[in-house]
């Protein structure tokens, strides 16, 4: 079949797809194509997941040529996780909603990576060549891990679907220094004021007892990689590190386009974020510092609440269900984005059963919040193409003490935006000093169905008509040296009445002054069946959680507002829209 013109391509991206030859992409039998677009109550219908299979950690999300690009971890043989059979899924899109399924990029094949590509990131090299740099679990003997590279084998595909792998692999050996499976997750390059390309991966040194380390590696050519002597940045209480995300922020007001990753744009005078994902919490933390790319080394800018040697009290993306998140710098749109992967919460079993596992979450722009402390994410703004009606629209509603509103059209594939305004703060109780240490616990002592001053108020969803089940998502606001500290929680205590789901207590901080916001404080949350995603404060704090009601199998999802605080709430604004399905991954067979 003829090659068709790159840009023809890039003018309509599925006219392009439906011409590709069939074996370009994955297929679906009838009954399989039947469960995609249906897929059950908890089968989401915009959040990103493949038509089948396990995935996970998001891997290279990247713009090339007109078309973005997302990899993933994947297992093409089932809905478990299978670590020696784990692959890169490839998917690409015009606008990060839709997106069509092609062939895996990476298969474990080679002396390299025969036992797991596993993750890591793309990087676009000089004369527009994108790079995959990867890791590959080998099994010679005992398990080690290396560092690999892949290049496109075809750059006039504009759609990249075949990869090759060199023979010069791996690009980075195991250093003596570290185990075997703790040697991992590349991230993406960048390019420092010696003109040398460097590259993070995260590392446990000194042993099976040593320090949670992200190194540095630095390469002319992008094939010999030399170690730096300082890592740049180590945990001693933190265990093992993963999947490492250095980028730079533009400070608040400042055009950020100019962060791209080019040469001399990583310099100490910029300050970055690095982010670690802690495997012994399976959590993301993140902070703002100073990257110092003449030494190689990170150096988070603290306060009382954080600590330099132990990465797990730094702030988090999110204080729901997610890991291992991703982000790249969208050449397009000037924006940096977002993808974390949120896991299930049911059993083994029931993915077995479904015959998929695991989603992302929708993809986020982030920014430098202006107090120039913490960063804020917002749902990117292709998502709301995806209302198709709004249901409703509020103004200046009131609920009073133990009050529950319901609004009408809103179901469990919705979009819901919230402003509520707290007359009455001289309610507020007070923040016991233990409280600040685990929100996560505060939100479990403090659940949506006990009754505090001001709060807890917010968004029942994923309901059920009677409430039996519902999913809430709340805040709380509590009185603390003299101003307010807002907690902001999702309660899955009643989401489902099964027994053998995990249900924790979701919960954080929202580093917001409520007083000078006009004693109001924003919420939305994207409802998606299984999927409750949410965003307090502007985005300041966000919170991803998976339910899984029984009556959501009926097609009988509600959303409510409730207020179970002393005193009233008004709602200054709510508008909710229905949302329509997005296109993902779904090719029918033939």
């Amino acid at each position: 079949m003829a090659r068709l013109p790159v840009a023809a391509c890039i003018v309509a991206l599925h006219l392009c797809l439906l011409l590709l030859p069939s074996s370009s992409l994955r297929r679906l039998s009838e009954a399989e194509s039947s469960l995609v677009q249906h897929g059950g109550g908890s089968r989401p219908a915009y959040h990103f997941l493949p038509a089948k299979n396990w995935q996970n950690d998001p891997n290279g999300p990247m713009y090339h040529n007109g078309v973005y690009h997302l990899f993933y971890q994947y297992n093409p043989l089932g809905a478990t996780w299978g670590s020696g059979n784990l692959s890169w899924g490839h998917s690409v899109s015009r606008d990060l909603v839709n997106w069509a399924a092609l062939n895996t990029a990476l298969d474990p094949t080679a002396p390299f990576d025969n036992n797991g590509c596993w993750s890591g990131s793309a990087t676009i090299l000089p004369g527009g060549i994108p790079a995959l740099m990867y890791t590959g679990r080998i099994d010679a003997g005992k398990e080690a891990q290396v560092q690999n590279v892949a290049f496109p084998k075809n750059l006039a595909d504009p759609l990249l679907r075949e990869w090759v792998k060199p023979a010069y692999n791996p690009v980075i050996s195991l250093p003596a220094d570290v185990p075997g499976d703790r040697f991992r997750d590349p991230t993406t390059a960048w390019v420092g004021h010696d003109s040398l390309w460097r590259i993070a991966v995260a590392a446990k040194v000194g042993g099976p007892s040593g320090i949670a380390s992200t190194l540095i590696y630095r390469s002319k050519d992008f094939r010999h990689w030399k170690r730096n002597t300082l890592p740049l940045y180590t945990s001693r209480a933190a265990g093992m590190v993963e999947c490492p995300d250095l980028f730079p922020v533009a400070e608040p007001g400042v055009e950020e386009g100019r962060l791209g990753y080019t040469p001399g744009m990583a310099s100490g005078v910029v300050r970055h974020v690095l982010k670690l994902s802690v495997m012994n919490t399976t959590e993301d933390y993140y902070m703002v510092g100073s990257y110092d790319d003449a030494a190689d080394t990170f150096v988070p800018e603290l306060d009382n609440e954080r600590s330099l040697d132990d990465c797990r009290t730094w702030r988090r993306f999110d204080y729901g269900h997610v890991y291992a998140s991703k982000s790249f710098f969208d050449v397009r749109k000037n924006r940096r984005v977002l993808w974390a992967w949120a896991t299930e919460s049911d059993n083994m079993d029931d993915d077995i059963a479904k015959g998929w596992s695991g989603v992302q979450t929708v993809p986020r722009k982030v920014w430098l919040d202006g107090d120039g402390k913490q960063l804020r994410q917002w749902p990117i703004e292709e998502i709301e193409t995806l209302r198709s009606k709004q249901v409703v629209g509020l103004l200046g509603a009131q609920v009073n003490a133990g009050g529950v509103n319901k609004i009408f059209g809103a179901g469990a594939q919705v979009d819901v935006e919230a402003i509520f305004e707290i007359p009455y703060l001289e309610d507020a109780e007070t923040l016991e000093p233990n409280w600040q240490l685990d929100p996560q616990k505060l939100c479990e002592e403090k659940s949506a169905s006990v009754s505090g001053g001001v709060g807890p108020f917010g968004l029942l969803v994923m309901a059920s008509g009677d409430l039996q089940e519902h999913t809430a998502v709340f805040f709380r606001v509590f009185r603390h040296n003299q101003n307010y500290k807002v907690l902001m929680c999702t309660d899955l205590t009643r989401s489902n009445g099964r027994d053998k789901i995990y249900k924790p207590p979701y919960g954080g901080f929202v580093d917001i002054d409520i007083e000078q916001h006009r004693k109001s404080i924003s919420l939305r949350t994207l409802i998606d069946h299984s999927v409750v995603e949410s965003f307090g404060g502007g985005g300041r704090t966000c919170i991803t959680a998976r339910v899984y009601p029984e009556h959501a199998e009926n097609n009988n999802s509600h959303v409510f507002v409730f207020n179970n605080g002393t005193g009233v709430v008004k709602v200054s604004r709510l508008e909710a829209w229905r949302m329509a399905r997005a296109t993902v991954n779904v090719v029918h067979g033939r």
